[in-house]
This record gives C-alpha cells, structure tokens and sequence, in this order.
C-alpha cells in the first residue's frame, strides 16, 4: 500500500511539473516581418520533423530547436521568422526526417505583419534634404587664407624696408685718421719731442713697407723715403718742424695726410709692431 501511495504522489507531482511547464511554454503565433518568435512545448504526431530545405523565395523560415518524446508522440520547441507579412502554415515547410509523409499535420498558422504601409513592399525613399551646414568653416577658411596673405605681404615688402633701412656700419679709422692728431699738435707747438719722434717712426715704418725697403738699413731707408715724391712730402716737412730754428705754421694738413686715407690704422698696426721689433 505504501509503495503504491508513493506512485501515485510522484505521478501526481509529475503530472502537476508537466501542467506548469506547458502553461509556461512560450506560444508566439504573430511577429513582425524579419523579428523571430519561439513555440515551445508543441506535441504532434508521427515521426521526428526537420525543417524543410529553404530557398531565396521562402516566406517563412522554421528552426527546429530542441525535439523531446512525449509517450508515442514527439513534443517540439519551434523557432520561426516570417519574411513576406500575411498568414503562414508552419506545417507547409516542415518534412518528416525518414522521409514519410506529413499528411495528417494539425495546421500550424502563424501571423506575420508589416510596419510598411499597405501595398508598400519596399522601403520608400528617403526625401532629398540640403546638407547641413559646417558652421563657421567657411568664414574661418576666408580668415585664415586673408591672414596668410597679409602675412606673406608683410614678409615681402614690410621686413625689407626693415632691412633697407638697416644704418650701414661706421667707416673704419683711417691712417690718416690716426695721424692728424700727431701732425695738428706739431704745426701748433704742442707736440713733446717724443711725440714728434712717433710721428717719425710712422711714416718711415709705412713707408719703408709701401715702398718695399725693409732689406735696406734705417738710414738708407729714410734718405730714400725723403727722395720719393709723394712719400717724402710728410717726412720732409716733419724734419722741418724738427730741426729748423722757425718752423713753418701755415701748412695744408689735409694735403699731407691725402696719401694715408686709402689705409685703415687697423691694417697698419702689424707694420708698425715689425718695424718695432
């Protein structure tokens, strides 16, 4: 008796899990075009199905998902997505596994719709809009080709009047620029005798390089210095303020010292420190 009270509860819990699973199942008969939908816990008889071959053309395409025996039934969960909207059997593209056929399939209709408006079986174009516009691209291209341009412009024209206007460097000293000091203070009387040497030493150390005597004595060198037109007229009227008991005062400083503007001091100073040494 015992044994049979626990039957009885185990079909009766059994039968009760089968009830709850079918009311559970999923039973989705309309979906949109393209969307899937799932029928579970379908039983129907005769041998296993398998979806039918598809093709381009096939309004509804049917996946078997899972296939269970149910007694000497088979229970099955479908999963179907319609491609043309209308009423489809499901049954119509299914085909028995061995073969046989599948006369005697309860229909299985299944509702596709569209959210195309009716008789419109493609999506209508969308209406020709003006593209939008880049705000303020535009006006910045102006901008900034208009700044390049007065850029360039100035580089051209602006930075050489700069460079036009640049002062030229200061002429360098001359000897003679160096020399009129020493020649002024002797016409006024204000030269020392070793300032009055200097200016000797000078003349006769250009001179000696200019008219290339350095292999002559010293001596030699000044008689010949004395002898030269042009090199001598200095050198003669220097003697003059030197050893005459009146030395002349009205002499023309400039005429004397026109020889020597063609030499800057800088290039005469390595004659002067050979002549020294």
């Amino acid at each position: 008796m015992k044994s049979f009270a626990s039957a009885a509860l185990l079909f009766l819990w059994a039968l009760g899990l089968g009830v709850d699973a079918t009311a559970q199942a999923r039973n989705e008969r309309t979906a949109t075009v393209g969307m899937r939908a799932v029928i579970e816990q379908l039983v129907l008889a005769g041998t296993e199905l398998v979806p039918a071959p598809a093709t381009l053309k096939t309004p509804v395409v049917v996946r078997v998902l899972q296939t269970w025996p149910h007694g000497e039934l088979l229970r099955y969960d479908f999963e179907w997505s319609g491609l043309e909207p209308g009423s489809h059997d499901l049954t119509k593209y299914l085909v028995r596994k061995d073969g046989s056929s599948t006369d005697g399939l309860p229909a299985l209709v299944v509702e596709v719709t569209s959210v195309l408006a009716k008789n419109v079986h493609e999506p209508a174009e969308i209406d020709p809009q003006a593209p939008a516009r880049l705000d303020g691209y535009t006006t910045m291209q102006w901008v900034a080709g208009i700044a390049w341009g007065v850029g360039l412009l100035a580089i051209l024209f602006v930075g050489r009047r700069f460079r036009w206007r640049k002062p030229l460097p200061p002429p360098l000293p001359t000897l003679a620029d160096r020399l009129r000091p020493l020649v002024e203070a002797v016409v006024s009387g204000a030269s020392d005798t070793a300032a009055k040497a200097e200016l000797e030493r000078l003349l006769v150390a250009f001179w000696r390089a200019r008219l290339d005597l350095g292999a002559l004595k010293a001596g030699d060198a000044i008689v010949r210095i004395k002898g030269h037109a042009e090199a001598g007229a200095l050198l003669r009227q220097l003697e003059a303020w030197l050893h005459m008991p009146t030395p002349p005062t009205a002499m023309d400083v400039q005429a004397l010292l026109q020889p020597y503007r063609s030499v800057t001091a800088a290039s005469f100073e390595p004659i002067v420190r050979t002549e020294a040494s």
